[in-house]
């Protein structure tokens, strides 16, 4: 579990909360309509967007920025090198028993010691990642287009409020709940949009990144093992996908 993904939501709306207890009580920014007219609103123009099992799709891989990336690029290199050495001195088949955790790796061994041919399992393997893709930029279009859609009917609920509010100004008692929902649902709008929709969106984008390079990885990584590569050539070959910082890692932990 990606325990920063927990600490920043609970770090960010507490210290909203904070600053809001500090100034007196919470009663005054509670208002039932204003969470309806942001949070409602914005489920319609997401629903709108796209096709409900699309949707739903999407807001599955959200649960993804609460858990760390799949797989490690750094330990699939040395895996990969491990695996390399046994089917170059006993052959590509002795590598059925060797124990995998990454279970794309896991596929790739599979489909070598099935033995088919090198131009099918990259195929395969590619096909795999390109889906992986697309099936997570879906879930970061989707909260990219929450975080704006969120402000914007913040901004709907406070002409909300004032056209209200202009309708009743000779009523000085309706003033202030009418104010309050045009302040309100803008406060809303804001906290959805930087607290949890772009926020979630930005991690996702990273996370996809980061098993996207793990896949091309091990796509190559299988690929030379078929054709029988040096474990150095591997090496080089594999952490050139890396970048700097990950290369000295991968080196380090190489010594």
């Amino acid at each position: 579990m990606d325990f920063g993904t927990v600490a920043g939501l609970v770090i960010g709306f507490g210290m909203v909360l904070f600053g809001i207890l500090s100034g007196g009580g919470i009663g005054a920014y509670v208002d039932p309509a204003s969470l309806l007219i942001v949070g409602g609103g914005t489920l319609g123009s997401v629903l709108i967007s796209d096709k409900m099992q699309r949707v739903i799709g999407g807001v599955k891989v959200a649960g993804n920025a609460f858990r760390l990336p799949a797989g490690d690029a750094v330990k699939t290199i040395e895996t990969i090198l491990k695996l390399s050495n046994i089917a170059r001195r006993e052959g590509v088949l002795a590598l059925e028993n060797e124990p995998v955790e990454d279970t794309f790796l896991q596929k790739g061994v599979r489909m070598a010691v099935d033995g088919l041919p090198q131009d099918e399992i990259r195929e395969t393997l590619t096909a795999e990642l390109i889906s992986m893709k697309e099936r997570h930029t879906r879930g970061h279009k989707l909260f990219r287009f929450a975080g704006e859609c969120a402000p914007a009917l913040g901004m709907i609920g406070t002409l909300i409020g004032l056209v209200r509010m202009l309708e009743t100004m000779e009523d000085p008692s309706t003033i202030g709940p009418a104010m309050a929902v045009a302040l309100l649902t803008t406060l809303y709008g804001a906290m959805m949009a930087f607290l949890m929709f772009n926020p979630i969106a930005e991690k996702l984008e990273h996370y996809t990144r980061e098993e996207t390079a793990n896949m091309v990885v091990v796509i190559e990584g299988i690929d030379s093992i078929v054709k029988g590569y040096n474990a150095m050539i591997i090496k080089e070959k594999l952490e050139a996908r890396l970048p700097p910082e990950e290369r000295v890692k991968s080196e380090e932990e190489a010594a």
